[in-house]
C-alpha cells in the first residue's frame, strides 16, 4: 500500500511539473520604425516552442520609431528608445507588461539627451537606464522610480570626435551602451570615432558615470564599432564593426579590454559594401552569431575557442533583407531575426552541438522591424 501511495505521489509531481512547463509562455517583443506615432510601433508575439509559429498577441501605438527595446530582469517593464529622425525629439519611454492580458501599458517618456537614441540598457538593480544617442553623439543617464517611471535625465556626456570615413564618421556616433557582467562599468561603442568608450558606473552617485582608468580603447581606423557583448563567463568581450565588416575579440577583466583577434564577419566572396549590425552569444557560451546586411543578408556563425578566439563555422541566410537585429531565447534553441527592409521576422532552430541554424518555415510580416527581445515567462 505504501508503495502504491509513493508511486501515486511521484506521478502526481511529474504531472504537476509537466503542467507548469506547458503553461510557460515564450513572449517576443518587437520594436520597429513606424515613422508615425499613430501607427503601431511595438508588437508582442508568442513563440510556440513546439511548432515555432509566432502568434500576434498585441501592439501599441503612440510612440515614434521605437527602434531598440530593453526588458527589465523581472519581465514586467519594457523600455524603448525613439530614433525619431527629427531634431531635438529623441526620447526614451517605459511600458508595463501585463502577462495576464499580454498587453503593454505606457508609463511615461523623457528626453534622451540627444538626437536619435539607438540603444537603451538597464542596470541590474533596476534603478537606472543608459541610452546611446547616435546622431547626438552622446550618452544619457536616467534614474527609474520603483514603478518604472523614468525620471528626467541626470547626466549627459557629449563627444566631438570623428574618424577617417568622412561620409559615415564626420562626428561621434554612440551606437550602443552595454554594462559589464558585474555592472561596475559601461561600454559605449562610438561608430563615428572608432573608439569603445569606458566608464565606471557608480550607482551611489547622483551622476553615476565616472571616468575609468582606461577611458577608451581605439579600434582600427574606419572600422565603425557598433554593438558589443560579453561571453557568459565574463572573460571575453566582442565588438562588431559595421563599416569594415569585422569583429574584434578581447580578453576582459575589471574594465580593461585586451585585444586577442580581429576576424571578418563575411566570406572572401565579399570585398566591400559591408553592413555588419548585431552580435550575440549562445547561452552555453560556445557560439557567437553576427548579422550582416548589405549584399549578404546573413548570420555569420563562429565557434568560441577556450582562449576566446573565434573560428568560422558557416553562414545562414536570414531569408530576408537587412537583418538589423536578432535574438536568441534563453534555452538557446531558437534564433529570431528582424529583417527590416523586407518587413519580416524569421524563426530559426539552433543546433547546440554544431551551432548551425535551420529554417523552421515560421515567419510573420511586421512593418520595418528593428529589434527583437525574447523572454520566457
Amino acid at each position: 500500500m505504501n508503495n502504491l501511495i509513493k508511486r501515486f505521489f511521484f506521478i502526481s509531481i511529474i504531472l504537476m511539473l509537466s503542467m507548469n512547463l506547458s503553461a510557460q509562455k515564450c513572449i517576443v517583443f518587437v520594436g520597429s520604425y513606424n515613422d508615425d506615432k499613430a501607427k503601431e510601433g511595438i508588437y508582442v508575439y508568442e513563440l510556440n516552442t513546439t511548432s515555432s509559429v509566432l502568434t500576434r498577441l498585441s501592439a501599441v501605438s503612440g510612440i515614434l520609431n521605437p527602434s531598440f527595446l530593453t526588458l527589465a530582469a523581472n519581465g514586467k517593464q519594457l523600455f524603448a528608445c525613439s530614433e525619431t529622425q527629427r531634431p531635438n525629439a529623441g526620447s526614451v519611454s517605459g511600458f508595463n507588461f501585463d502577462l495576464s492580458t499580454t498587453s503593454l501599458n505606457f508609463i511615461n517618456s523623457q528626453k534622451s539627451g540627444g538626437d536619435n537614441p539607438a540603444y537603451v540598457s538597464l542596470h541590474k538593480d533596476g534603478r537606472w537606464i543608459v541610452n546611446a544617442n547616435y546622431s547626438g553623439g552622446s550618452v544619457g543617464v536616467h534614474a527609474l522610480a520603483e514603478d518604472g517611471t523614468i525620471r528626467p535625465g541626470i547626466q549627459v556626456i557629449k563627444y566631438a570626435d570623428s574618424s577617417v570615413v568622412k561620409v559615415r564618421q564626420d562626428q561621434s556616433h554612440i551606437h550602443s551602451a552595454v554594462f559589464s557582467p558585474d555592472n561596475k562599468y559601461i561600454f559605449l561603442p562610438d561608430l563615428g570615432a572608432d573608439k569603445i568608450r569606458i566608464y565606471k558606473f557608480n550607482e551611489l552617485k547622483d551622476k553615476p558615470l565616472e571616468e575609468a582608468p582606461v577611458p577608451f580603447v581605439k579600434t582600427v581606423p574606419g572600422s565603425g564599432p557598433r554593438h558589443f557583448t560579453f561571453s557568459p563567463n565574463g572573460k571575453f568581450a566582442y565588438i562588431i564593426e559595421e563599416i569594415s565588416g569585422t569583429i574584434e575579440a578581447y580578453k576582459y577583466a575589471d574594465g580593461k579590454l585586451d585585444n586577442i583577434q580581429r576576424i571578418a564577419t563575411h566570406s572572401q566572396e565579399y570585398k566591400e559594401g559591408y553592413g555588419s549590425a548585431d552580435i550575440h552569444i549562445s547561452p552555453d557560451g560556445k557560439f557567437l552569431y553576427a548579422s550582416n546586411r548589405g549584399v549578404e543578408n546573413n548570420i555569420a556563425i563562429f565557434a568560441i575557442k577556450d582562449d576566446g578566439k573565434l573560428a568560422i563555422v558557416g553562414y545562414q541566410s536570414t531569408l530576408g533583407n537587412h537583418p538589423r537585429n536578432f535574438s536568441l531565447d534563453a534555452s538557446g534553441k531558437f534564433l529570431i531575426v528582424a529583417n527590416m527592409r523586407s518587413g519580416d521576422l524569421v524563426v530559426f532552430k539552433r543546433d547546440p552541438k554544431t551551432g548551425l541554424l535551420t529554417k523552421t518555415g515560421a515567419e510573420v510580416k511586421v512593418p520595418s522591424p528593428s529589434c527583437v527581445v525574447i523572454r520566457q515567462y
